[in-house]
């Protein structure tokens, strides 16, 4: 869902955006001050980014107010999406509210820390399973008619929760997992975006980090990085899962790229409804994913991509 607006560096729609959470949220790094993040925000704006993602959950709240502050003076350059449903207690855990009074609470206080009046597009993180969906939904819809929201999408759902919300209120968006490790929105829920005029927005499409060929054993993590707990990054799995990374390796060579670029242009071939938000806090990174836009893989390395074998490891 990325602007069609041009920039110093872009003229035609970006169709991969900025994953805000790891400024300041399970992948942020210590030594990187809060300026430079800033900075960092901006000059993306400056390279053509004009899709940003975040959520109250990512701090919690922080996330947002790093947002806020680095693109209020950028705001007619920029989409920001931002979601709620997904609360954190004082002892880090995480849990869900679908409630209409608290997605009503929980956006007005996020627009207060993203300094706008309105965000482009309000995500419900997570349906509860305590509250109908049809519930949340119609809330959600009242936000778009108060004026605080352009649209409303969804995240991580199947098709009949889709069809369930859609029954109530447009959904502009569904926002889940995908990349050549985490491929299971390819069965249904990519296809019935595409046949139903639903933008698809694509999280994790590097695999967590995995997919860029820099990390090949839990001692490449950094101390604390939430990623040594995940299935996919204990010893065993990361082992068994290289495979994948060698052939996209083997790809960028022959393409005179880079393994994250092959990553972000399979995920970009999937359809045109398609956007991706890789995550980063380097300029180098984000200018090496934007250069995926402009790889189209041949129809041999496709075919290639697309027989890879499932990633062992669960996806959390």
């Amino acid at each position: 869902m990325p602007n069609d607006l041009s920039s110093e560096s872009s003229t035609a729609a970006r169709r991969i955006g900025l994953g805000c959470m790891g400024l300041s949220w399970a992948y942020e790094d210590p030594s990187i001050e809060h300026a430079k993040k800033l900075e960092f925000l901006r000059e993306a704006v400056a390279r053509g980014v004009d899709f940003f993602d975040t959520s109250d959950q990512y701090g919690p709240f922080t996330n947002e107010a790093l947002v806020g502050e680095a693109l209020e003076t950028l705001r007619n350059r920029v989409s920001i999406a931002t979601k709620g449903g997904l609360v954190v207690d004082e002892h880090g855990k995480t849990s869900r509210d679908g409630r209409p009074e608290h997605l009503s609470a929980a956006l007005e206080a996020s627009l207060l820390r993203l300094r706008t009046h309105q965000v482009d597009l309000y995500q419900l993180h997570r349906v509860d399973p305590a509250v109908p969906i049809e519930r949340s939904w119609e809330a959600m819809a009242t936000l778009v008619e108060r004026g605080l929201t352009a649209s409303i999408g969804l995240s991580e759902v199947s098709v009949r929760e889709i069809e369930r919300a859609q029954s109530i209120y447009p959904v502009a968006s569904v926002q889940s997992e995908l990349s050549l490790w985490s491929r299971d929105a390819l069965d249904e829920v990519l296809p019935y975006c595409e046949e139903n005029g639903i933008a698809f927005i694509a999280f994790s499409p590097l695999g967590r980090g995995f997919l860029t060929g820099a990390l090949s054993s839990p001692e490449d993590l950094p101390e604390g990085d939430w990623r040594l707990n995940h299935p996919r990054y204990q010893a065993h799995s990361m082992a068994a899962n290289i495979e994948l990374v060698e052939i996209v390796r083997a790809c960028a060579a022959d393409s005179h790229s880079t393994p994250a670029q092959v990553a972000l242009a399979w995920v970009l071939a999937q359809g045109s409804h398609v956007t991706a938000i890789p995550g980063t806090q380097r300029i180098e990174y984000l200018l090496e994913n934007l250069g995926a836009e402009r790889l189209a893989l041949t129809p041999e390395w496709m075919s290639k991509l697309d027989a890879l074998p499932a990633a062992i490891g669960g996806r959390s």
